[in-house]
């Protein structure tokens, strides 16, 4: 659609909609069904995106995923390597069950460099803690890190880059250096610890799924694999690695490209490759899972959403949006500040959060669509959770920056009691909207490339505050990135006109009939 002079969807996400502002989205919104010349639009909730998808395949996905895992309100629980099943894993259970919590996430030590034999004694602790909370009615789903080994002490002392097989199988960069770290880089690799970050397609993927097939054997009802990404903390644009080289060449018949370069087709290849590479590698953790226990599920934990942090890592959360196999996702939504929440956060950083929880529900599909309910304090944290709620997605509630305790338990009990009580009407109904926002994966990788995430709006740290989201950089604003601030823009104009929307995302997506949508120029239908 043209826009009236003087007007951008970047530009709304600068400037609030005031009551003139929140008319003319509407009048340049498409017609209402009841003027449609062509006559009454298609629903939403009949298209191949929607939450009860045509042709059966909302019965199917209910089939897939069962009650317990779309009607799900989780939280973290964990216990020592000392623990005794009666003494130390029962009360955490018993808590968590006062607090209305119906799914637990167990973080253990799965995340740490540990021979087989370690292993598979602590198989034995997660079988007893699996059994506990069976037994109290609660289900329990394994944290466990998929292409990220952690090495205690592993700076100065033996660390499985050093003296495992890391150093065969971690990820490169173009330029050929090794995807690995020594603590403080980020918040959950503490000082003196090794980072070694593996590469899918070394045989690291075959010892990661043998012991998820152990994992599986163990009676835990759900998988949790984190961080199936190309991490860019420490180098960007991994993997060049000699296994990820020959997987590029198979698969395309071309060579890595020498460095990042947009201009390039053969990095443009590479960078949808790794989007693909990523994607198969959820779907071999999920089938390992299954060949095991056919009713176990897989819930990936994506970090990336609807803005540009999926080009940079690789992981693209929509590709998995049709697969089968019992596989969805845990998504990683993150906040303005890891030590504030969303306490400082404008009108249009709160139109961004909507943006993000509403990709997290499109780009699910048909299954559930956990996510993570960071907070600070309760009054923030609950106003974070009421967004994800009124988006459809299951609650995961922690207190930021870390996930092993509730931002406020009272908060979380109100909270999660409210979603038990009203479990159906939040998840098993469908959108009555008949406008859509098409997100265009291409688009986001291949449009106007700029540096920066634009995770949210407001770039600029308030006085006082530390560890912003965007470390005070101003081009990590979306505002700032042409295609992404159109996306946004198009969000917020919705948002304020208070005109129901779903998301629409396209991997997977080979039909569109649908007669009423919106979508930002640079993704046009």
């Amino acid at each position: 659609m043209d826009l009236p002079r003087g007007f951008s969807r970047r530009g709304l996400l600068r400037a609030g909609l005031g009551a003139g502002g929140a008319a003319w989205a509407a009048q340049w919104l498409p017609a209402s069904p009841a003027s449609a010349a062509s006559g009454p639009p298609l629903p939403l909730e009949r298209a191949g995106w929607a939450a009860a998808a045509a042709a059966g395949r909302g019965a199917a996905a209910q089939a897939a995923f069962p009650e317990w895992s779309r009607f799900a309100r989780v939280a973290d629980g964990t216990f020592d390597e000392d623990a005794d099943p009666t003494r130390d894993m029962r009360p955490v259970i018993e808590n968590l069950k006062r607090q209305n919590v119906s799914v637990i996430e167990l973080d253990t030590i799965l995340s740490h460099w540990l021979t087989d034999a370690e292993f598979t004694q602590h198989m034995a602790k997660i079988k007893s803690f699996a059994a506990l909370a069976h037994s109290a009615g609660l289900r329990v789903v394994v944290y466990y890190p998929s292409l990220e080994v952690i090495s205690l002490g592993g700076e100065k002392g033996p660390s499985f880059y050093k003296n495992g097989d890391g150093k065969s199988w971690v990820q490169r960069s173009l330029d050929g250096k090794p995807n690995v770290f020594y603590g403080s880089l980020v918040v959950w690799v503490d000082p003196g610890d090794e980072s070694c970050w593996l590469s899918p397609n070394s045989p690291w993927r075959d010892f990661y799924l043998r012991r998820v097939k152990e994992l599986a054997g163990t009676g835990v009802d759900a998988l949790w694999p984190d961080v199936p990404i190309y991490f860019d903390g420490a180098l960007t644009w991994c993997d060049a690695s000699t296994w990820a080289a020959t997987a590029f060449k198979a698969d395309t018949g071309l060579d890595l490209p020498p460095a990042d370069d947009f201009t390039d087709r053969r990095f443009r290849r590479y960078v949808e490759w790794r989007h693909h590479n990523l994607n198969q590698w959820q779907l071999d953790i999920a089938a390992a899972g299954r060949s095991v226990n056919p009713d176990l599920l897989t819930f990936v934990e994506t970090v990336s959403m609807d803005y540009q942090y999926a080009t940079r890592i690789g992981l693209d959360g929509a590709y998995l949006r049709t697969a089968g196999g019992g596989v969805s996702h845990v998504w990683e939504v993150d906040i303005l500040g890891l030590r504030d929440g969303m306490r400082h956060a404008t009108a249009s950083d709160w139109t961004c959060l909507i943006s993000m929880y509403k990709y997290a529900r499109a780009a699910s599909g048909t299954k559930p669509a956990w996510a993570f309910s960071y907070g600070w304090k309760a009054d923030d944290a609950s106003l974070v959770m009421a967004e994800l709620l009124a988006a459809g997605c299951n609650p995961y509630e922690v207190k930021s920056p870390f996930k092993d305790i509730s931002t406020d338990t009272a908060m979380r009990t109100r909270m999660y009691g409210f979603v038990a009580a009203h479990q159906q009407r939040l998840y098993d109904t469908v959108s009555a909207a008949t406008v859509g926002v098409y997100h265009s994966s291409a688009s986001r990788d291949f449009v106007s490339p700029t540096a920066g995430t634009g995770m949210f709006v407001n770039a600029k740290a308030p006085s006082g505050v530390a560890d912003w989201w965007s470390g005070g950089s101003t081009e990590e604003s979306c505002a700032r990135q042409p295609w992404l601030g159109e996306f946004r823009g198009t969000v917020k104009a919705l948002v304020y006109a208070h005109i129901p929307f779903n998301t629409v995302t396209s991997p997977g997506l080979s039909l569109i009939h649908c007669c009423a949508a919106s979508s930002p120029p640079a993704a046009r239908w």
